[in-house]
């Protein structure tokens, strides 16, 4: 299904005043469009303004708290936990962001674990904010009961996406942005909106046979990638997500996509490394830049091969040239929340910018 491009700005814009009509303060709901318009710009759908209406009937409902008071609960040296109050992921990672970038320059290390969370967009919105530090970045979380463990047909475990940013001398870091499922759920939820089938080896349905319908792969289990050696990645990082706080493992969860009121007590874990504490960040960069030319290098004549991160950059560069992609379906989501709320609907922006916040030429 072919997809459609949209200035920058103003999907921002309805993102952030879609946000802020629920309660949510002015600078958190536009960090958090942000956020959603990045992973768009990035070829990241599953994670982009396709969750927006969600956030806004989760923010209605009571799932999200608008106005959360966040709460250290704990800080001992380098780690501490934060209790999230049901905020925005993105609010809560924030704040974790910011603790982990201090501590890790007095301590070389850093680690924040967080309960009581929700959904933190694309993973990598935030390691590669702590490679612009000069830091190594990891982060992972737990999510909603979604995929069943290599062997089974129930859905026991979340999506528990792992993100690794590391940076480098001369470009971008190096980043991983990855669901341990096989697919990641936001992309099952939009290929049921699109009607689109799912790769095999994506999911099971309710009975645990095999299918690539996505309507019946939501009501079934996702799959691990990777057979048994994701299944045990995606435990252990459940249990790292979980269980250093009170946040809820996927299997004790309401999942907000099906009761937007449930309160999910997400977990998150992320960890920073101050390069300039190991070797020295000059030294790590240089190192990190030639493993990434060599891996680029070594395809056979005449192809190319992708450093981790290099087809996300290679999406943002091209919707800042040609606009923000959004999906039909997508754009019919954002449509009707626009229209409930007065705003102007992505289908009626009489420009595109390329992607820039300065208008141009006619809508594509």
């Amino acid at each position: 299904m072919e997809t459609r491009t949209f200035p920058a700005r103003p999907l921002r814009d309805l993102a952030t005043t879609s946000l802020a009509s629920t309660g949510v303060p002015e600078p958190d709901a536009r960090l958090t469009a942000d956020s959603l318009v990045q992973a768009d710009q990035r070829g990241i759908g599953s994670h982009g303004l396709l969750r927006l209406p969600l956030y806004v009937s989760a923010l209605r409902a009571g799932g999200i708290n608008p106005r959360p008071t966040l709460t250290w609960v704990r800080r001992h040296g380098a780690v501490a936990v934060l209790d999230a109050d049901a905020a925005l992921g993105q609010i809560a990672l924030d704040r974790a962001l910011e603790h982990v970038v201090a501590q890790a320059r007095h301590h070389g290390v850093a680690a924040v674990a967080v309960q009581n969370s929700t959904h933190y967009g694309a993973g990598a919105y935030w390691t590669d904010r702590l490679a612009d530090h000069g830091l190594i970045g990891i982060v992972t979380s737990t999510t909603g009961p979604a995929v069943a463990p290599h062997g089974g047909a129930t859905p026991l475990l979340g999506t528990n996406p792992l993100t690794i940013a590391v940076p480098t001398a001369d470009d971008a870091p190096l980043t991983a942005d990855m669901a341990t499922s096989a697919g990641a759920y936001g992309k099952v939820v939009a290929a049921a909106n699109e009607g689109r089938p799912l790769p095999e080896g994506w999911a099971v349905d309710a009975r645990g046979r095999p299918t690539t319908d996505a309507e019946e792969a939501l009501s079934g289990a996702l799959l691990p990638f990777g057979g048994a050696k994701g299944s045990g990645l995606s435990v252990l990082l459940e249990a790292l997500a979980a269980s250093l706080t009170t946040a809820a493992f996927a299997h004790r969860t309401e999942d907000i996509w099906a009761d937007r009121g449930a309160r999910m007590n997400t977990g998150h874990l992320l960890l920073a490394l101050d390069t300039d504490a190991f070797t020295g960040r000059a030294h790590t960069e240089r190192k990190v830049s030639d493993l990434r030319d060599r891996v680029r290098a070594c395809g056979a004549t005449g192809t190319h091969v992708h450093a981790p991160g290099d087809p996300e950059r290679r999406a943002a560069a091209t919707a800042a040239r040609e606009g923000v992609p959004l999906s039909p379906a997508t754009v019919d989501l954002l449509d009707a929340l626009a229209t409930e709320l007065g705003l102007t609907a992505p289908s009626d922006l009489p420009w595109t910018d390329g992607g820039t916040d300065t208008p141009g030429g006619g809508a594509t």
